[in-house]
């Protein structure tokens, strides 16, 4: 999807300028004309990406501040407040910098007779092409508060889930990284006394013993390798990534890998039902959302599912049809959407499929933390057994040299 710049005049008689996101030109004329604008002209903006100034500069707000603002936003709107007076009250009361400098250039971009949803699309850091497309179809059915709430909803939804996931892989994590410290000082403070023990004294060290000494030696001489091998490693998947190919092999990859796989699809699956249904309820055309659902799913596999299933409704399918031969959408999923179609509920069907996988994936969550505390238990004990049983064995051998 292009953007376009445009110059028109409303139907007031004022001159307008702005961007608008649309496959092609055709459809900007179209967009404009329905809103009753006289176009002097259009143009596809060039160059990549826009840069909006200093708050594109100060990175993306927090989740929790987009909730409240949605949340403030829908009961002024349903107050009967004036969306200006709205963004007015709004940019005063918040504390998040970032979103806090996008509402004061949105504010100005309505002051200048842009609308809303077209304010907002200058500022993709903020608020995603969910949010923006939700809201330009709140502008045209005269929903903006009810459009509100229900975005509000969402986010508090994804930040909870969120939330959730970094909550119960905190302690795991910190068990991780603190025995991690503790093998590190053993190789690093301990194990050369051991060595120079051993030395002094001649012991005959078996090769168990000889091996650790070279690793505690090498870390000892060669630490500085470590952060330069982690660091080159990091960057080198990183960079393969950020490719077509290599995003989509990566993703290919999470689906695949034991028990983390299946979290990452039940999230993906939460998501896809979540935005799908939150999308069709505000009145998103289905392709629309379709496209949307596609860039923001997070895994490069079900998004390359998601187009082919566009592609199938084009072609005058069924939406369960596509998605159950993709075989990444369980059939409980399948055939709820089949349902919904059948009974023109399907916006209702996928709230209910996002509701069950979001249980789904608390339970995964929860299954994955408490399988990886005695993972990390048993690995530790390996790693400390194999220490002692190293450093013990020279000692026996010194013990049954004495009593000779």
């Amino acid at each position: 999807m292009a953007t376009f710049v445009y110059d028109a005049i409303d139907p007031v008689g004022r001159s307008v300028k702005g961007r608008i996101s649309a496959d092609s030109e055709n459809l900007v004329l179209s967009k404009l004309h329905d809103q009753k604008f006289h176009v002097l002209s259009v143009s596809e903006q060039k160059g990549g990406s826009i840069s909006f100034g200093k708050d594109k500069a100060m990175g993306a707000p927090k989740l929790q501040s987009l909730v409240v603002f949605s949340r403030q936003f829908a009961t002024m709107i349903d107050a009967g407040i004036p969306v200006m007076k709205c963004m007015d009250i709004l940019e005063q009361q918040l504390k998040d910098l970032p979103l806090k400098a996008a509402i004061n250039a949105v504010r100005k971009d309505i002051k200048g007779g842009s609308s809303l949803g077209d304010a907002l699309a200058k500022h993709p850091h903020c608020f995603s092409k969910l949010y923006v497309n939700m809201i330009r179809a709140a502008e045209i059915g005269g929903i903006l508060d009810s459009i509100l709430d229900r975005l509000a909803g969402f986010l508090e939804k994804e930040m909870e889930i969120k939330q959730k996931i970094k909550s119960a892989m905190m302690y795991p994590i910190i068990v991780l990284c603190f025995s991690l410290l503790m093998v590190v000082a053993l190789f690093y403070f301990v194990l050369p006394t051991f060595k120079e023990i051993f030395l002094s004294m001649n012991v005959e060290m078996p090769p168990m013993t000889a091996a650790l000494f070279a690793m505690s030696d090498a870390l000892v001489n060669y630490w500085y390798t470590v952060p330069i091998v982690s660091g080159a490693v990091f960057f080198s998947f990183k960079k393969y990534g950020a490719t077509s190919a290599g995003r989509m092999n990566l993703d290919r990859l999470k689906l695949k890998f034991p028990i983390i796989g299946d979290l990452v699809l039940k999230m993906s699956v939460s998501r896809f039902a979540r935005t799908f249904g939150t999308l069709i309820s505000a009145g998103v055309p289905m392709m629309r959302a379709m496209e949307i659902i596609g860039e923001t799913t997070g895994n490069a596999v079900i998004a390359h599912a998601i187009d082919e299933t566009r592609a199938a409704i084009r072609d005058g399918q069924r939406l369960s049809a596509p998605l159950a031969a993709s075989g990444l959408f369980p059939q409980m999923v399948t055939h709820m959407i089949d349902i919904g179609e059948e009974t023109g509920r399907l916006s209702e069907m996928l709230v209910k499929v996002s509701d069950f996988y979001d249980q789904e994936v608390d339970a995964a969550v929860k299954g994955l933390t408490s399988m990886i505390e005695p993972l990390l238990i048993v690995f530790m004990g390996v790693i400390v057994g194999f220490i002692a049983i190293s450093i013990m064995a020279p000692m026996f051998k010194l013990v049954s040299s004495i009593n000779k």
